[in-house]
């Protein structure tokens, strides 16, 4: 399958591409949007990078979808009956997964839907836990959104990097292995950078609220 996709890559296989990985079945997206984005950018394409970034988060979105109201439907027990199936673990489930993948989003809360993506072993799976809690549609949706749109940002240009940067490479092929060597380092740096300037923003504020309500009341 991977080799089809490889093969003929668009923005309908991508849009599919996308959907699977952001499913329970296992597909990695750096096969899809690196490649995809590389195949952009050379001379006699048809596809434009920016389209490519649009559709793959388009896709990331509605197999998101899938796992959450699947997840929301069917309840907790059923999940995890499913996920340690002899069908699940075809899918590379598992019940310790998705409990990870859960602590994860009790964790980090509405914001795991975000962060979630950008981290490997979760991106696939936080959709779960979010339909679990019944999370809001809506709020689901933009985070998922936001999360998805930055990843596939960063795949988009792991694949004009290695455009620029690697003219040995000339295959998709070559450019999928090449993408996955980098992907979930980046993807880990990237998670934790914007946590990081989360907590300053977060402490920053806090602070600010201690300091404006001593000026208030200099008896406390």
């Amino acid at each position: 399958m991977i080799e089809f996709f490889l093969d003929n890559l668009n923005y309908w296989t991508i849009l599919l591409g996308m959907m699977i990985e952001s499913s329970f079945i296992p597909f990695p997206s750096e096969i899809i949007v690196p490649p995809a984005a590389w195949l952009a950018l050379g001379a006699d394409s048809d596809m434009n990078i920016v389209m490519v970034v649009i559709v793959a988060t388009l896709g990331a979105d509605l197999g998101a979808l899938i796992n959450y109201f699947l997840a929301k439907w069917l309840g907790r027990p059923i999940v995890y009956k499913f996920a340690d199936s002899r069908v699940g673990h075809l899918c590379l489930l598992n019940g310790e997964k998705v409990a990870h993948a859960e602590e994860y989003f009790r964790k980090h809360g509405i914001v795991s839907t975000f962060f979630g993506r950008l981290v490997p072993a979760v991106r696939q799976l936080i959709s779960i836990p979010a339909g679990l809690a019944k999370m809001k549609l809506h709020t689901f949706l933009l985070f998922t959104t936001l999360g998805a749109g930055l990843w596939n940002i960063v795949l988009a240009i792991l694949g004009w990097v290695i455009r620029k940067s690697f003219p040995e490479v000339q295959t998709t092929e070559d450019v999928s292995r090449l993408a996955s060597t980098y992907s979930h380092e980046i993807g880990y740096g990237i998670a934790i950078i914007l946590l990081a300037c989360i907590i300053y923003f977060v402490v920053k504020r806090v602070i600010k609220k201690r300091k404006t309500g001593k000026t208030r009341n200099p008896k406390a």
